[in-house]
């Protein structure tokens, strides 16, 4: 059985190259807009890993994953930013929380799958 991944990001281009790399890699893959969007798939599925930008409408990155380990059934769902944003303040409040990784945008496909094959568990 394939492993699922979210992605979240405001960006449709975006969300389609992340997901073309993610599933040449044998992921399978759900596509929120948005932070509020992708709560609102956080309905009992399981997802493996959730890939979220920092900078979206409705609900930004940081009250997503807030919101997002909230819900007892996605508390321990690793969760990687994958965002223009660098600095350190920001990423100090992803870690805060619950950011597993942190990507910065342009990424190179291999680092991305990498980190994810860090985080997602056989």
């Amino acid at each position: 059985m394939s492993k699922t991944i979210l992605i979240v990001d405001d960006s449709t281009s975006f969300r389609q190259v992340v997901g073309m790399a993610l599933k040449g890699a044998g992921y399978e893959v759900v596509e929120a807009c948005d932070g509020k969007d992708a709560l609102s798939k956080l309905d009992g599925r399981k997802y493996h890993l959730i890939i979220s930008d920092v900078n979206m409408p409705n609900l930004d990155g940081i009250g997503f994953v807030k919101a997002a380990k909230e819900v007892a059934a996605y508390k321990f769902t690793p969760i990687i930013m994958l965002t223009t944003v660098s600095g350190e303040d920001k990423k100090a409040e992803g870690k805060a929380a619950g950011v597993r990784a942190w990507v910065v945008k342009p990424f190179q496909p291999p680092v991305l799958l990498d980190a994810v094959a860090k985080l997602v568990l056989p």
